[in-house]
């Protein structure tokens, strides 16, 4: 009795063993999954429920495997109930859908009984991203910025920030010109590279010299918010 759980229609079976050792093993990965996905993300840029679908996924996803085993019929069956699933949630970051991945292919790995293989798999993929988040070699040495300018109607601003930024920016380009208050303010938007040695209170002093002391922002561009 101990020895056979589940005994299908046709025949097959699932041993309390074997069942009993993919679930552990999908449970641990699925784990250290999580543990590596929190270690290499900042506090704001992940949640919990994130974390523990991480955990979730490929205990799922072997149990699915074992119940479909080679039964086409059966994969038909369940492909079609997860076609009808929506997910509402927003789609994530390049990694968050990387990792959602991971866990899948590990999930189907110790599905299909090759439990060494997904433990190898796990260490290895893992040990990767921590030593790429160690190393910072994906994230971008200079991340650009947004600046702001509010300008007068009566100011002519082509040319008139042109010496300041080449002053204290690498690169720049002006991303979008708009006028604000019914026409009687201009608000450039400018995609700037500040240099890494330069004070950015200085930055603005400046730049407030020359648009009659109105409204300047600096913010971090939509382009960075990824190496959060």
């Amino acid at each position: 009795m101990l020895e056979t759980i589940i005994t299908t229609t046709t025949g097959e079976s699932f041993t309390l063993l074997n069942t009993l050792k993919v679930i552990g093993t999908s449970v641990i990965l699925g784990v250290l999954i999580s543990l590596v996905y929190m270690k290499t993300s900042k506090k704001s840029s992940y949640n919990s429920g994130f974390s523990t679908t991480l955990i979730m996924l490929p205990v799922i996803i072997s149990i699915i495997i074992l119940l479909v085993g080679n039964n086409v019929a059966r994969a038909f069956s369940l492909a079609g109930a997860f076609s009808i699933i929506r997910f509402r949630s927003a789609p994530g970051e390049p990694k968050d859908i990387a990792y959602v991945f991971f866990t899948l292919a590990i999930g189907l790995t110790c599905g299909m009984g090759y439990i060494t293989y997904a433990v190898i798999f796990t260490v290895i993929l893992s040990a990767v991203m921590i030593l790429l988040d160690i190393t910072k070699f994906t994230e971008a040495k200079n991340k650009p910025m947004q600046l702001k300018i509010t300008v007068p109607e009566d100011l002519n601003y082509e040319g008139v920030f042109e010496e300041i930024l080449d002053n204290y920016t690498a690169s720049y380009y002006i991303e979008k010109v708009r006028t604000r208050d019914f026409g009687s303010l201009f608000e450039l938007t400018y995609i700037i590279d500040l240099k890494s040695d330069v004070s950015q209170k200085s930055f603005i002093d400046e730049l407030r010299c020359r648009n009659g002391n109105l409204n300047i922002a600096l913010t971090l561009s939509s382009t960075s918010y990824g190496d959060k």
